[in-house]
């Protein structure tokens, strides 16, 4: 049995742990839609080597960047590390209760930003399962890694080197320090004003930085042929 967790703020070496150790997620509520935040953590985490398998009955028969909807955990077939819940509250314990009856059950269960369903999170636990609610994987692996400096956000991790560019399939460091104030409820300090998910918000500040870069280097380019 796995000891409950403070489900309000998370230690960076329990989000670490996780997304260093899992290698397979299958993600509940899965989108094909290239405007949806699902299809954007999707993206993301398969960009970064995880064995992606998207679940939505609605999408049957229909495939996520080269991977095939299926209806539902048992109908993957293998064992899978973490499931990844991108439903609404009020529908997370159906989930729940179902990767409870895999065999053998995942490891984690990871329920996304803006979901948090606490009798779900128990069970779970009281199972052997570690949890993480409330959170978007995508966000916490590019703050550990220091990706999202990239950005031009400040990730709150300190290393000697800076985290290189990211490739397809690339993995990359989560074992960089942790600064005061980069606990995982920096997230929802970030997001709270908002009314859109993070991972969208990190697209617009990522989009307006590299039109901001574009501007400069115009400009400077303009200032040193009037030189």
């Amino acid at each position: 049995m796995i000891a409950p967790m403070n489900h309000d703020a998370y230690p960076d070496s329990y989000i670490r742990e996780i997304l260093g150790g899992v290698k397979s997620i299958a993600m509940v509520g899965a989108s094909p839609v290239n405007v949806r935040p699902s299809y954007f953590a999707f993206k993301y985490l398969a960009q970064r080597g995880y064995d992606m398998i998207p679940v939505n009955p609605g999408h049957l028969g229909k495939s996520l960047l080269g991977k095939p909807f299926v209806a539902s955990l048992r109908d993957i077939g293998r064992p899978v590390d973490m499931v990844d819940i991108f439903r609404n509250s009020s529908h997370i314990m159906p989930v729940v209760d179902e990767a409870l009856e895999l065999a053998p059950p995942p490891k984690i269960i990871w329920m996304q930003l803006g979901a948090r369903d606490d009798a779900a999170a128990a069970k779970a636990e009281a199972a052997g399962l570690k949890v993480v609610t409330n959170r978007c994987p995508k966000i916490e692996y590019g703050r550990l890694s220091s990706e999202i400096s990239w950005m031009g956000v400040n990730s709150r991790t300190l290393s000697s080197k800076r985290a290189p560019m990211p490739t397809q399939g690339m993995q990359l460091s989560l074992n960089r320090m942790s600064l005061g104030g980069g606990q995982t409820n920096a997230s929802d300090r970030a997001c709270e004003k908002q009314d859109r998910p993070c991972m969208t918000q990190m697209q617009n500040d990522s989009s307006d930085n590299a039109a901001r870069r574009s501007r400069i280097v115009s400009h400077n380019r303009s200032t040193a042929v009037a030189s």
